[in-house]
């Protein structure tokens, strides 16, 4: 928990900012690399659960799901299965390192562009595939492309947004995760009543909308005046943030990004920089947040929400439809968290998330350990849609909460130096549980059965505690000044940060060395 006070604003506290046409556009452009991400996580539990597909790909799931003989828990646990739908997070995971070197040396324009490509790529592989091998090579292209888009967007959204906003722009991004994860599902539930068994190919194929739209905006939009100026392309970036802040009174902006720069610069090894003692506050933090935001069990619901309604006793179409529900309370909550992250703050929103989600997870448990067994259903309809309802009383809390700021903080809080390097491993995290989690959790479902749900609800509990005592609130500070204004006046973490005191910069001392406003360079070193 945040200990004291902050100190005035200084800075970028008081950096002249309009909410420019150009800001709002490249933010929705950029933030199309959502969209894609959201309606690859959607797609792939969709399509896992049309009969042709699994016909053609996973005869040995179909026999099951046909005869009925196995647990209803252990219908579709299969290893091939699950690798067609995590094999994504797999190559995600490898892509997000070549991706931090990109994103510091092309800049974040170029690396949004890359990923449009791998996403169009693996888009033609899946809606052409003839065999499992195809199938898992599109796939594979498809998480380079999230590798990528995970990388770059929500540093590009964090660096162009002004400060006052900069939350509420940072979660156009989740809220297109969302939209992408319901356009999903609305494709799924109509491909699903095409006659001919191709439906499933249409639904992949359909990936090429949002991925057409992320290339096309990387392409339009302008480069952000961190990267310009990270880059030496000085005067480039002046003229961007220019325009971008719709003011002639950006000086003093700007000679904080260059002194952010220059200090940059002087770090040769990013990563080996990030494990130094008044980094790792950031790191810990972004790291704890990418493991809770898969331990509360959202992906494991989202990536198989229409296989586990299945499971549950809901026909194919009745459980595409429970899917579309969920996918549609899963955007309207993220427009709440866009109307409140700047004005409730983060720390509010993930411990109010924390009590409705541990309640509604025990509920969902209590309600399948009574009535679902292995072999007998005893789910009325009045105790489906109870089920449905509490799922999506879950993805709400979810969805204004954990979804969005799982990847705002980290985006906002790593110092310039070690941002590209921070948001790799912060990406690398998130893709690698979410990989493990999307791996096993049919095998889990199987063994755990109704417990899966306490699995995940005793994991709420453990990081409703550590936001509750570990982690600071982050709004309205401006992301260069994070280090004076939240970390130094941490009860906990404010100890890590001695070192970056009395730290001479070009060998003077650095508080003669500060300007404007207070702004003092020691604390980006």
């Amino acid at each position: 928990m945040a200990g004291g006070g902050f100190g005035p604003a200084g800075g970028g506290g008081d950096f002249e900012a309009k909410i420019t046409p150009i800001v709002i556009i490249s933010c929705i452009m950029a933030a199309t690399g959502g969209l894609m991400f959201g309606y690859d996580v959607g797609v792939s539990g969709g399509v896992t659960s049309m009969k042709p597909f699994l016909k053609k790909f996973f005869p040995a799931v179909y026999r099951r799901t046909i005869e009925g003989t196995d647990s209803n828990y252990c219908k579709y646990d299969n290893q091939g299965l699950q690798l067609f739908t995590s094999s994504l997070y797999l190559a995600g995971l490898t892509a997000t390192f070549f991706a931090s070197y990109t994103t510091r040396k092309l800049g974040r324009r170029l690396t949004m562009l890359i990923a449009g490509v791998f996403f169009i790529a693996g888009t033609a592989f899946n809606a052409a595939a003839q065999n499992l091998a195809m199938l898992i090579v599109g796939r594979i292209l498809l998480g380079c492309g999230v590798g990528f888009a995970n990388q770059a967007v929500p540093v590009f959204l964090s660096e162009i947004a002004p400060t006052r906003i900069r939350g509420a722009l940072n979660i156009l991004f989740q809220l297109n995760v969302t939209i992408g994860i319901l356009f999903a599902n609305l494709v799924n539930y109509g491909t699903n009543k095409i006659s001919g068994g191709w439906g499933w190919r249409l639904s992949l194929g359909l990936a090429g909308i949002p991925a057409g739209l992320l290339t096309v905006g990387a392409l339009v939009v302008v480069d952000t005046p961190n990267s310009l100026i990270e880059r030496g392309r000085l005067e480039e970036g002046k003229v961007v943030l220019r325009k971008i802040r719709g003011t002639d009174n950006i000086e003093p902006e700007y000679l904080e990004l260059v002194e952010a720069s220059r200090i940059a610069k002087e770090v040769k090894h990013p990563f080996r920089n990030l494990l130094k003692r008044r980094n790792r506050p950031q790191l810990v933090i972004a790291v704890c947040l990418q493991i809770f935001q898969q331990c509360t069990g959202i992906n494991a619901i989202m990536f198989y929400a229409p296989v586990l309604f299945s499971t549950l006793g809901f026909k194919s179409d009745a459980s595409l439809y429970s899917a579309v529900i969920t996918g549609a309370v899963n955007v309207l909550s993220t427009v709440v968290s866009i109307y409140s992250v700047d004005k409730v703050g983060r720390r509010a929103l993930l411990l109010e998330a924390g009590v409705q989600m541990f309640l509604s997870q025990v509920v969902i448990a209590v309600i399948l350990g009574i009535k679902v067994t292995d072999h007998s259903m005893d789910l009325s309809k009045g105790y489906a849609i109870f089920v449905v309802i509490m799922v999506c009383t879950f993805v709400s809390s979810f969805a204004w909460s954990w979804g969005p700021l799982g990847w705002l903080i980290p985006s906002e809080t790593f110092p310039l130096e070690t941002r590209s390097a921070g948001q790799s491993v912060t990406v690398c995290v998130n893709l690698l549980f979410t990989f493990v989690i999307a791996q096993a959790f049919l095998s889990m479902l199987c063994h755990f059965k109704f417990g899966i749900f306490l699995f995940f609800s005793g994991w709420v509990l453990i990081m409703s505690a550590f936001v509750l005592f570990l982690l600071p609130e982050t709004k309205n500070i401006p992301i260069e000044e994070m280090t004076e204004r939240v970390w130094k006046q941490h009860w906990f973490w404010k100890r890590f940060m001695d070192d970056a005191e009395g730290i001479a910069v070009n060998g003077k001392d650095p508080k003669k060395n500060g300007h404007f406003n207070g702004f003092d360079p020691a604390s980006q070193l």
